[in-house]
């Protein structure tokens, strides 16, 4: 088969690369590139393990091919961090125990990032909702949309700092 050549944006960083025309996104990621943080759980696009951010939307990179993400951005769950510090969202979910086993965790983040940047102050309801595409077979969710909630209030209290520095 011939491989096919594809040039895409990765956690800020240019990537080329030539990848067969029916590779999954999720394995290129995971197999190509060596961003494992991004898993595969069902391969059907119902648990949201391998969701990961395509020009800026949260996709779920299991019902993706890579090819289809030439000349777009991706944004996996190693990309959050910055300069070595974790991400507002991923410091909630660690203080406020919304993973067990860890295994959706790196979907159930990217899906947060993703509903904090549309919605900064989403009530439990529109928390549940965007998470319905995203399965954890662990933590019941409570501990979830509680980490979800304090992610907002990190990043708030984040953006409030960085306006008193511009000052």
């Amino acid at each position: 088969m011939s491989l096919v050549k594809i040039k895409t944006k990765i956690n800020g960083k240019e990537v080329e690369s030539e990848v067969e025309p029916r590779k999954l996104l999720v394995h290129f990621l995971r197999e190509d590139l060596g961003l494992t943080g991004t898993h595969v759980g069902c391969d059907t696009s119902n648990c949201g393990a391998c969701t990961v951010l395509l020009n800026g939307k949260a996709v779920k990179s299991c019902t993706m091919l890579a090819v289809q993400a030439n000349g777009k951005e991706i944004t996996t769950i190693e990309g959050l961090s910055k300069n070595g510090e974790l991400h507002p969202i991923q410091k909630a979910f660690l203080e406020k125990h919304g993973l067990q086993c860890g295994y959706c965790t790196s979907g159930m983040i990217m899906t947060s990032f993703w509903l904090l940047r549309k919605n900064k102050n989403p009530t439990e309801e529109e928390i549940r909702k965007n998470l319905s595409g995203n399965l954890c077979r662990c933590t019941g969710y409570q501990s979830i949309v509680e980490s979800i909630r304090y992610g907002a209030e990190l990043i708030k209290e984040k953006e409030e700092q960085q306006e008193m520095v511009v000052r």
